[in-house]
This record gives C-alpha cells, sequence and structure tokens, in this order.
C-alpha cells in the first residue's frame, strides 16, 4: 500500500511538472503573438511604409537572385532554353546538373586569372581612392578663400553620368588624336599606346575609376573631419602636439567609423565596377583588363552560344566573395572594438 501510495505521488508530481512545462510554452507562445499583435498595432504605419519597398527588392533583386542560382545549376544555354521562333515556341530542354558548373568554373584558369586581376585592380583603386579623398577632404576642412567654388568643382564628376565620364575619358586616351598624346607630343614625348597595350590599358582603368570615385570618398571623409569637435586639435597643439602626431592621433581615429564604410562600400561597388571596363576597354587588348563581372557578362551575351548557366556560375560566385570578405571584415572590425 505504501508503495502504491509513493507511485501515486510520484505520477501525480511527474504529471503536474508536464502540464506546468505545458503551460509555460503556452504561455510563452501566447506572450510571444500579443507581442508581435502589439507592435503591428504599435507601428502598422511604419510597416505600411516599408512593405511597398520590401516588395520592390524582393521583385528586383530577389526574384532574379533566385533564378540565377538555379540557372548555375542547370546546363542552360542558347540552344536549350525557351525561346519563339516566329510563330513556333520551343520548350526548354535544360536539365538539372548540380554543381557541376561551379566544379567546372573553379577548375578554369581563366577564373584564377580573371579573380587575380579584379582583385589588384579593387586594392589598387579603393587605396588611391582613400588617399586622394583623404588628402582633398582634409585640404577642403581648413578656411581659406573659394573653397566652396573648390568643393563644387570637385564634387563635379560625381554628378555627371558615369557613361558620359567614361566615354570623354576614352577620347582623352585616343592615341592618334587624345589630348593627353598631344599634350606628350607637345613636349617631345611619343605617344602613349594607352589603350592598346596590357600594361597602359590597366593604368587607364584604374585611372577612370579613381576620378569617379574620388568625390564620394572625399565628401563621406569631410563629412567625418567635421564632426571632430575643434577642442581636441587645439588641446593637442597646446601640448605641443605637431601636424603629424595631430593627423595620427586625432584625425585618424575619429575617421575610423566612416572610413570603415566607405572603405567596405567603395570595394563592392569597385569589384562589381562594369562600366568602367566595358565602356573603355571592353577588356581588352585581348582580355588583360576582364574582371570577373565582364566575364560573366561575356558568356551571357557575347559568347555563342549564350552560355546562361556558366554566366550565372560566375555570378554567384563573385557574390559568395563578396559576402566572405564582408563577413571577414566585419569580424575584423569587431575584433577592434568597433560596432557594426
Amino acid at each position: 500500500m505504501a508503495a502504491d501510495t509513493s507511485r501515486s505521488v510520484t505520477e501525480a508530481a511527474a504529471g503536474e511538472t508536464t502540464l506546468a512545462g505545458r503551460g509555460r510554452g503556452r504561455t510563452t507562445a501566447q506572450s510571444g503573438r500579443t507581442t508581435a499583435r502589439r507592435a503591428l498595432a504599435t507601428h502598422w504605419y511604419a510597416w505600411a511604409m516599408v512593405a511597398p519597398v520590401v516588395l520592390v527588392l524582393g521583385v528586383i533583386v530577389g526574384w532574379p537572385l533566385v533564378r540565377g542560382v538555379y540557372l548555375s545549376l542547370t546546363n542552360a544555354s542558347e540552344r536549350n532554353v525557351a525561346r519563339t521562333i516566329g510563330v513556333r515556341h520551343i520548350e526548354a530542354t535544360y536539365e538539372f546538373v548540380g554543381l557541376d558548373n561551379y566544379a567546372a568554373v573553379l577548375g578554369d584558369p581563366v577564373f584564377w586569372q580573371r579573380l587575380v586581376w579584379t582583385v589588384v585592380w579593387t586594392v589598387a583603386c579603393v587605396s588611391i581612392t582613400f588617399a586622394l579623398g583623404l588628402t582633398l577632404a582634409t585640404i577642403l576642412n581648413r578656411q581659406f578663400r573659394g573653397r566652396s567654388a573648390y568643393r563644387m568643382a570637385l564634387i563635379l564628376p560625381w554628378a555627371v553620368p558615369g557613361f558620359v565620364s567614361v566615354f570623354a575619358w576614352r577620347f582623352l586616351f585616343n592615341r592618334d588624336n587624345g589630348i593627353l598624346n598631344k599634350i606628350l607630343d607637345g613636349g617631345g614625348v611619343s605617344a602613349v599606346p594607352w589603350l592598346d597595350d596590357p600594361t597602359w590599358a590597366k593604368v587607364a582603368v584604374i585611372a577612370v575609376n579613381v576620378w569617379l570615385g574620388v568625390p564620394f570618398m572625399m565628401v563621406a571623409l569631410l563629412g567625418g573631419l567635421q564632426s571632430i569637435p575643434a577642442e581636441l586639435y587645439e588641446a593637442a597643439e597646446m601640448d605641443g602636439a605637431g601636424p603629424w602626431q595631430r593627423f595620427r592621433h586625432i584625425t585618424l581615429p575619429g575617421l575610423r567609423a566612416v572610413s570603415m564604410t566607405v572603405v567596405l562600400l567603395s570595394t563592392i561597388w569597385t569589384f562589381n565596377m562594369f562600366p568602367v571596363i566595358f565602356l573603355l576597354t571592353r577588356g581588352g587588348p585581348g582580355d588583360s583588363t576582364e574582371i570577373l563581372v565582364t566575364q560573366a557578362f561575356r558568356q551571357a551575351f557575347v559568347a555563342s552560344p549564350r552560355d546562361f548557366a556558366g554566366s550565372a556560375t560566375w555570378g554567384v560566385l563573385i557574390l559568395g566573395l563578396l559576402m566572405i570578405f564582408a563577413l571577414v571584415y566585419r569580424r575584423s572590425l569587431r575584433k577592434q572594438g568597433e560596432v557594426w
């Protein structure tokens, strides 16, 4: 009898524990739903304003991204996609091939050649753009006559459409009639094959991209400089700190947050800078200035037959590389104590 009583007490306690757990689970779920309803009721206007943007981004960015990932797992090309010829409609016949495209691209020396030049191009452009932008921002942060006019003149390249700027530079780089070679010829220097020599073509595309990117970098860093309290410079100067010491210990730390953001954005933009390469050199001479994104474009729209699966594979790999870079960059910032 005692054993039965103890068993009954144990079973009752276990039952109560189970019911209590279920009760807590239901209470937590109900609390979560109540919080969600309260947030929706309180901020419904904000959600209503955000919803169209989310929908548009989903259509413009989300669907092409999903479609691109799907095509990269097939053998889709100009020969086997759905198409209409006259009144006749031909159904798609491409098949799912898994990761074969990725294995083919990663095993192709062309991919690694393009990747190396893309990294060199990105590092060179971002480094030079940051250095020039910081220099100009530091100069324009001082008081001098005509400062507003200089600011407007330096921002002008940013206001001009990119393709217009590139075509203007293409005219300047013309070997026979370009202004640059005319100036060199007047100084007794032979004409430079700016766009006809692989090395000079790389210098040319870097120069044009830097010219286009300096205004953004300058404006962003100038805003960061103006947010640094002037009292810090005054105190440092009273303590006997020289210009370089003030720049190193006040300016650079004060610009750290802005610099990290603009460097990340500039890296992503430069890595995918299609217009400068395509409009200025079309990847030439030969394929010396071809970067990853122009190679993907060439496979999808220039090659015959057009390789949609291969182009999508290049695009997904580009996205993956940039995501890895962003994650590593963010982790390094966190290690330095920056919240981002």
